[in-house]
């Protein structure tokens, strides 16, 4: 069975240039393009992980974060172009398990997934 991938980002750029790296690493990948969307996705595709944006309309990412932990403990990446220390540790205080500013490099991005996977499995 693959391991599912919500990706929850309002730029088509950022989804385009990630989601077809995550296919051919064998995951199974949603995209969520609000912060409403992505908890209605959150429910119905049961993701392993997520990668967030913080920046995204209809509910903050922070908000999204905490309410995901309200429920589950799945792994939590920010990519985000929000890169000051003080939004690091908000998110990271409000329930990410990693942080990556925008831009990244995407063999960063792909480690850092297989990381917390990993560390999730134990």
């Amino acid at each position: 069975m693959n391991q599912r991938i919500l990706i929850v980002d309002d730029d088509p750029g950022i989804v385009a240039a990630i989601t077809p790296s995550l296919l051919a690493q064998g995951y199974e990948v949603a995209v969520a393009h609000d912060g409403d969307a992505a908890l209605s996705f959150f429910a119905q595709f049961a993701p392993h992980l997520v990668l967030l944006d913080l920046v995204i309309p209809a509910l903050p990412g922070i908000a999204v974060c905490q309410q995901i932990r309200q429920h589950s403990a799945i792994p939590i990446i920010v990519v985000s172009v929000k890169g000051g220390e003080g939004d690091i540790v908000a998110a990271l205080d409000n329930g990410a398990d990693d942080y990556l500013v925008k831009p990244f490099r995407l063999r960063e991005l792909l480690a850092r997934i297989r990381a917390v996977l990993r560390r999730g499995q134990t």
